[in-house]
């Protein structure tokens, strides 16, 4: 274990993660194995992933089902380009499933490697679109405040969180933020967005790119109209609608894709993590039997667009079974039931405790908001560092969650496997109520 911290400050760059801290202290922990919602340590200490790790875990760990895929098409094609025109069968059969599963209308699907990629590669093709139809002006993206859409170069600069852009820079232009509609005020989010598309030019404008649940910026669900409104927006302007699913996609709100629950239906839609449920590494666009015409039609010559492991035959064989595990299993009902529990818990949390401001959940994606007066809604100074100590008190109870402290909130955030059961859920929260109570004497506040 010493050998493996001392090579790890050694050799291993972490992502988003302080170096320095890495230097000092080492790894926080070195994980060996997972099963379920669980994690186990090289001291053998076992945690409950309260975060699906990153997000993605959806089927949960160990599913030996997948490694049995990934070792039969290891064996049989373990990679084959899918540049200038050649494919394969796993490739193939995945855009079939994953069109058949998509919104209406949305049919044919470019595979990346990840999230980020899926996201700088749906900018590409938006601005590809408007240019061959003779309309290059149309460059500019819109996107939302407190959005996270990666960190590759085009994902980073159209990400709405400023701490995201402190490493080296906001570094492309033609990236603009409108408000989140945080706080359920449909009308003055639309508000925003309108303003921002008058004063930019419509004309200028390529499209539109938002989560339907704002992930990192803090499980902020937008309100039940929000995305009608979005989409009748978009079209009065003739600008693409892009649905960011790569953290609400595959079963993580209740339904296959996030945007589903709000009955909205975009252009284009990224996707990742819970297509393979992190098990290897994965992304896509999916566009509309529209743009793909035009592209069919007036896209001349050469995409020169594409990554090394496009469509990766071995990647897109686990996501297949992934995905067959998601629907014979009923994990996406799975989620929605789980999810409501969960609220119903947080609730009684909220109940009992005089830190916990707003609860939220939509299907296994929530968050619980800790603020000095629920009845204001009053924030704590930042130096308090409550939703970093409320992790911390987290992980040593055996939980591994994540907080979100942008903008001078205190949020934990929760995305549990969507195979998590009831008791479970109560375990969980058990430890969350603990947590919570232990950092809230801490502060001298006592219920």
């Amino acid at each position: 274990m010493e050998n493996l911290i001392e090579l790890d400050k050694r050799h291993f760059i972490h992502p988003t993660s302080s170096i320095q801290q890495q230097q000092k202290d080492g790894a926080k922990v070195i994980m060996e194995k997972g099963e379920g919602i669980y994690l186990t340590d090289t001291n053998g200490n076992v945690y409950i992933d309260a975060m699906s790790s990153l997000w993605n875990v959806n089927i949960g760990h160990g599913r030996e089902e997948l490694a049995e895929v990934a070792a039969q098409q290891l064996k049989k094609l373990a990679f084959s380009s899918a540049f200038s025109t050649f494919s394969h069968e796993p490739a193939i059969k995945l855009a079939e499933k994953i069109a058949t599963i998509s919104p209406t209308g949305l049919n044919a699907v470019f595979f990346t490697s990840g999230g980020s990629e899926s996201n700088d590669s749906a900018i590409k093709l938006v601005r590809h679109y408007w240019k061959i139809q003779g309309k290059p002006g149309r460059r500019k993206i819109i996107a939302l405040k407190r959005g996270y859409h990666g960190v590759a170069a085009a994902s980073t600069s159209v990400t709405g969180i400023p701490e995201f852009w402190g490493m080296a820079g906001h570094m492309m232009i033609d990236f603009i933020h409108a408000e989140s509609p945080y706080g359920g005020n449909t009308e003055k989010a639309i508000a925003s967005l309108r303003q921002v598309i008058e004063d930019e030019g419509p004309e200028n404008i390529a499209a539109f790119l938002v989560e339907p649940v704002q992930g990192a910026g803090g499980v902020l669900i937008p309100p039940a109209d929000y995305f009608k409104e979005v989409r009748k927006l978009c079209d009065e302007y003739e600008i693409l609608f892009i649905a960011d699913e790569i953290i609400t996609g595959f079963g993580r709100t209740g339904k296959m894709f996030g945007m589903e629950n709000w009955g909205a239906t975009p252009d284009l839609m990224t996707f990742a993590k819970g297509v393979t449920s992190g098990y290897i590494p994965l992304g896509g666009v999916v566009v509309s039997d529209h743009i793909h015409n035009v592209l069919k039609e007036k896209s001349k010559g050469t995409l020169f667009h594409g990554f090394t492991y496009s469509g990766h035959p071995t990647a897109a064989a686990v996501a297949l079974k992934n995905i067959e595990i998601i629907e014979h299993e009923n994990l996406i009902e799975n989620s929605r039931k789980m999810g409501e529990v969960l609220l119903k818990s947080f609730k009684m949390v909220k109940e009992n405790l005089d830190i916990v401001g707003d609860v939220r959940t939509i299907g296994l994606l929530g968050a619980v908001e800790l603020v000095q007066n629920p009845v204001t809604n009053k924030r704590f100074a930042q130096e308090l560092n409550v939703a970093p100590r409320v992790i911390e008190a987290l992980y040593e109870r055996g939980v591994i969650c994540r907080p979100v402290t942008f903008n001078g909130t205190d949020i934990i955030c929760f995305a549990p496997p969507i195979v998590i059961d009831n008791e479970q859920i109560n375990t969980l929260v058990e430890k969350l109520y603990d947590s919570v109570l232990s950092v809230q004497k801490q502060l001298g506040v006592t219920s």
